[in-house]
């Protein structure tokens, strides 16, 4: 689901409709889905004690000792190079660079980030972000500077409400399973996603603003995606304040009114790219 995103470029600049340009986007897809799936394959071996202490992640193959860590630490690196390999056999040393910063900053905070108040967050968000700047180098396209704030404050508007569950569900003990949970308190996490979605909000408006002004365009339905995001943020942010973030892709997948605002939000702006 978080892969996704790596379409979130090439559909915004209208090119999925092309079919050079979609194999190379669903190439980096499949891509990412093998070097994210390397890269948490490590985490999940250096999180292991920490997983065991979790009500759900000791289910995991490595945490319950299904897969023994050897086995799923070799598996890792060995997906997480052929995934940069083949990022620099689609779209050249571009994409391979992209796919390099994003394994180096999952290792780093496997290793040493996740420990880091604050940091954590931005290393977590940053994942979201690199998977739609590998969508839009790997087709080519120009990235708004306003797609990449959307894509940055929306991330970290869904990690803090990920951390936020996560102090909500572990309680006393969150600390024990994630050192940075014991210095964030909920004050300060309901802080960070108010300033997150608002900027996210507002970068959103101009970029649709800005997409509404180039040539070619449907003015209209770029203005009126505006609304459909903006009750999604908020009907997020609402699920959120209830405890329900600590797995966002199972929301989207279970929310029905994220998905009836989704869709929304894709056809207005797919007329706004198409209905001219």
């Amino acid at each position: 689901m978080k892969n996704v995103l790596v379409l979130a470029a090439p559909g915004a600049a209208g090119v999925l409709t092309h079919l050079h340009p979609l194999l190379l986007a669903l190439g980096a897809f499949g891509i990412f889905c093998l070097t994210a799936s390397g890269t948490y394959l490590v985490n999940d071996c250096l999180d292991q004690a920490a997983d065991a202490l979790h009500p759900t992640k000791r289910h995991r193959p490595v945490a319950s000792g299904a897969v023994p860590m050897r086995l799923a630490a070799a598996v890792g690196v060995a997906m997480m190079a052929l995934g940069i390999g083949l990022a620099e056999a689609l779209a050249g040393w571009r994409l391979a660079t992209v796919m390099g910063i994003y394994v180096g900053i999952t290792v780093a905070y496997s290793l040493w980030l996740k420990d880091e108040p604050v940091i954590d967050l931005a290393s977590v968000a940053s994942g979201f972000v690199l998977r739609a700047i590998a969508g839009g180098v790997a087709v080519g396209v120009v990235l708004s500077n306003w797609f990449l704030i959307v894509a940055s404050f929306g991330s970290l508007f869904m990690v803090a409400g990920k951390r936020h569950a996560e102090h909500v569900d572990l309680g006393p003990s969150r600390a024990d399973h994630r050192v940075t949970l014991g210095a964030y308190s909920l004050a300060f996490l309901r802080y960070i996603r108010s300033v997150a979605s608002a900027v996210a909000i507002t970068a959103y408006c101009v970029w649709a603003f800005e997409k509404a002004a180039a040539p070619h365009h449907t003015a209209l339905f770029f203005e009126l995606s505006i609304v459909p995001f903006v009750i999604a943020v908020l009907r997020y942010a609402l699920l959120l304040d209830a405890g329900q973030g600590g797995a966002p892709e199972e929301i989207v997948l279970k929310e029905r009114s994220l998905q009836v605002l989704g869709l929304a939000w894709a056809v207005l702006f797919a007329m706004g790219l198409y209905g001219a």
